[in-house]
């Protein structure tokens, strides 16, 4: 594309988050690299030493936080042309045990802050008649499972946003789209997992990333709303 375009992720970790900033950044776009600790995505961009991409701080479940935010993005960078939500967090564990401050905290995070960025991204999109908004879900955004609740909760949320940010805004041009991850991401932590059960067992990060990508270069004619992805050796 002749116009460099504005990446911006939300929820930058090691894993899937550092990997989308990665991809759009190797498209050639200006990247807002963004989590609550500004100074871990830095250390991680310098480490990776991903070119083209920014730290931020933003506090997803936060409104004036979120809002900040694409204020200060736009006037770096430019308006958004592509947003990801990929922030979440939970402490598994049983319904009797779960404290409402600790459920609260993951639905905040998990659904609150998708709602925020959703609607910061849609309120710089909509105007231009262009964009892709992207959210990021799991196994839990179709079930709940034992111990899972508060997971489960705010991933069936998101997923709820998704379809119904989809139905607002297809027609001014915005292109939303929910992406289930159903399986585990392959990092440090389970390398020994993955070494059990074989090559290519878990998902890679990078290849997550780069369908997040083809979901942004979709033409609108054949828009996807929701894609599920999983490794050739998960059961459906």
């Amino acid at each position: 594309m002749s116009e460099q375009e504005t990446a911006v992720v939300v929820g930058v970790g090691s894993g899937l988050g550092l990997a989308l900033v990665r991809r759009f950044a190797e498209a050639g776009m200006r990247v807002a690299a963004a989590a609550r600790d500004q100074g871990r995505v830095a250390g991680l961009l310098q480490r990776k030493d991903v070119q083209g991409a920014r730290p931020y701080g933003c506090d997803a479940a936060e409104s004036a936080s979120v809002d900040a935010l694409f204020t200060q993005v736009t006037t770096d960078l430019g308006a958004p042309d592509v947003v990801v939500y990929n922030a979440g967090t939970f402490r598994p564990g049983a319904v009797l045990d779960t404290t409402p401050r600790e459920f609260e905290e993951s639905w905040r995070i998990g659904c609150l802050g998708g709602f925020l960025v959703g609607r910061a991204a849609a309120r710089a999109m909509v105007g231009r008649g262009r964009g892709t908004l992207l959210f990021t879900g799991a196994t839990a955004s179709l079930r709940g499972g034992a111990g899972f609740a508060s997971l489960a909760v705010p991933k069936f949320g998101l997923r709820a946003l998704a379809q119904s940010l989809a139905r607002e805004l297809a027609a001014k041009g915005v292109h939303v789209a929910h992406v289930i991850i159903d399986g585990q991401i392959e990092s440090e932590r389970y390398r020994q997992q993955a070494l059990e059960r074989g090559p290519d067992s878990l998902l890679s990060p990078d290849a997550i990333a780069e369908s997040y990508y083809q979901l942004h270069r979709q033409h609108r004619s054949a828009w996807t709303q929701e894609l599920d992805l999983r490794p050739w050796v998960e059961k459906f």
